[in-house]
């Protein structure tokens, strides 16, 4: 892929070291760049494909001085089939329905969401994010983005998802539902759903962002099988369990 003047002229910054919040003692560092609105996609595309993800205009790297926990991770959606599992989310939550819409904030939106960041993440910076940050979360993009509403029979919203639309597949931003609702693992069923979207758009691959084994927050994802990692010399299929 040859880069217009544009996007060649992309320049990088390292963030300040800060706690790292999945990983007790650690030490977190980013590479960052604005994507900005000019060649936006073109950016967008090639540094994805390259470990980076996107918050609002920005991409970013892990770049951290002594840590190589995150691991970029990719599902290949056309070899994915869920397993027993799995299979009994897709069933518990046949009577949702799902609406793909514009990527703008609403207030019913920003409420499920605040209930999901105290419920689960009440310690972090995004419990105490108002109603314009959410918005500025949902909407600043320079890209393709939607936002998908799940909405159970009586038209409660239930589950949000926040993802972009790539050349070589979707991504996932942000997804975040009712923690009454636990149970039911919506989390789940929404990367579910993201799998068959990608693969209905004949699109290869679903972007994860950052898979870390030490992190039980975020070690769900080696689940969805087979994937790719990003290693040093390019995405590699990870080996599926024995």
């Amino acid at each position: 892929m040859s880069l217009t003047d544009d996007a060649a002229r992309t320049r990088f910054f390292v963030t300040q070291p800060q706690p790292c919040p999945y990983l007790e003692g650690r030490v977190e560092q980013k590479v960052v760049t604005v994507l900005g609105r000019s060649a936006a996609r073109e950016k967008y595309d090639l540094l994805n494909r390259n470990g980076f993800r996107r918050s609002h205009e920005i991409l970013y790297r892990p770049a951290c001085p002594a840590c190589q926990a995150c691991v970029p991770v990719r599902v290949l959606v056309d070899d994915f089939r869920p397993g027993r599992s799995m299979r009994k989310v897709l069933s518990r939550n046949a009577g949702l329905r799902a609406r793909e819409l514009p990527a703008f904030a609403t207030g019913e939106q920003y409420r499920l969401f605040t209930r999901y960041q105290d419920s689960r993440h009440g310690e972090g910076d995004m419990a105490r994010m108002t109603l314009a940050d959410y918005r500025s979360m949902v909407e600043d993009s320079p890209v393709d983005t939607l936002i998908v509403e799940f909405r159970d029979a009586d038209y409660r919203l239930v589950a949000v998802t926040l993802v972009d639309e790539l050349e070589d597949g979707m991504s996932a931003v942000y997804l975040f539902f009712e923690p009454e609702l636990a149970a039911r693992s919506l989390g789940t069923y929404q990367i579910l759903w993201m799998i068959e979207r990608t693969r209905a758009r004949g699109l290869p691959h679903l972007y994860l962002g950052y898979w870390i084994a030490e992190s039980p927050k975020m070690a769900y994802k080696a689940r969805f099988r087979p994937m790719e990692t990003l290693e040093r010399d390019g995405w590699r299929r990870r080996p599926s369990p024995k």
